[in-house]
């Protein structure tokens, strides 16, 4: 293999140290969520149960329901879900008669309870629609500024090693991956991404939606004019699920790349 440009993971935000330790962190927060959705509905009841004889079962519902919102406000359906159901079963055990109990023995009671589980499952469903919203007007904005910025840089007339360099930081910032390489020469990874971005390993479709990239590493061609001239040899991390839109960001950055390369091939400048 031809030239290399090696993307190190401790020079960009997607490095796969950073990657890593953001997977590990959003496996911690979401069993704190998960701690909190089941402990917080229990906690309020048995702080509210000294008053259970003045407060209408009504007035304990909605501080229950105050909880499932503050839980809901982390944008998962499931956490929602979980706190609406501990906070139904801590209202029909601790704050409603027989105490100590799951018994209901009121309609009303069990009314106030079936409402709570409602209510939980939409503030839920809304709160997960508002959270999705928002992560995809984040991730449009961050592959706007990742093309933006490679374009930016090769209309500059910056080096072809400058523009490689930078594009493969995007990469690696915007695909979540473990190293990004940029060689010239043949790649001899059997997994390539394609103009229309997809990937295929051989003459198998790989669905990077449910599985992610190939973890044996995928070849990005560098393409100008219709000519391979480079190529970013791309190592995930396991199961980062990829939607194909965003594989369409890469190609483009690969070829803003390319249409450097082949410029400087224009005026004799080779890759160093």
């Amino acid at each position: 293999m031809g030239s290399v440009v090696q993307m190190r993971g401790s020079g960009s935000p997607g490095g796969g140290g950073r990657v890593d330790g953001g997977i590990d962190g959003g496996r911690r927060a979401d069993r704190l969520l998960a701690v909190a959705a089941v402990s917080g509905p229990v906690a309020v009841a048995l702080l509210l149960t000294p008053w259970r004889h003045r407060l209408a079962a009504a007035d304990d519902a909605l501080i229950l329901v105050v909880v499932i919102v503050a839980v809901a406000t982390a944008g998962r359906r499931w956490a929602a879900a979980l706190c609406a159901l501990s906070a139904a079963l801590s209202f029909d055990f601790f704050l409603t008669r027989p105490y100590q109990s799951l018994r209901i023995t009121r309609s009303s009671d069990l009314v106030t309870e079936i409402l709570l589980l409602v209510v939980g499952l939409l503030v839920g469903d809304m709160a997960a629609r508002g959270r999705h919203h928002r992560t995809s007007a984040r991730q449009g904005r961050d592959r706007i500024a990742a093309l933006h910025a490679v374009t930016e840089l090769a209309a500059s007339g910056a080096a072809p090693e400058d523009v490689a360099r930078d594009a493969g930081g995007e990469l690696q910032r915007l695909l979540a991956l473990r190293s990004c390489t940029f060689a010239t020469g043949d790649s001899r990874l059997a997994a390539r991404l394609q103009p229309d971005g997809v990937v295929r390993v051989g003459d198998v479709t790989w669905d990077t939606d449910d599985l992610g990239l190939p973890h044996r590493g995928v070849d990005l061609p560098v393409r100008a004019g219709g000519e391979v001239l480079g190529h970013f040899l791309l190592v995930p991390v396991p199961g980062v699920r990829l939607p194909r839109d965003l594989l369409l960001v890469a190609v483009a950055i690969a070829d803003q790349v390319g249409a450097s390369l082949s410029a400087a091939r224009g005026q004799g400048v080779a890759l160093r």
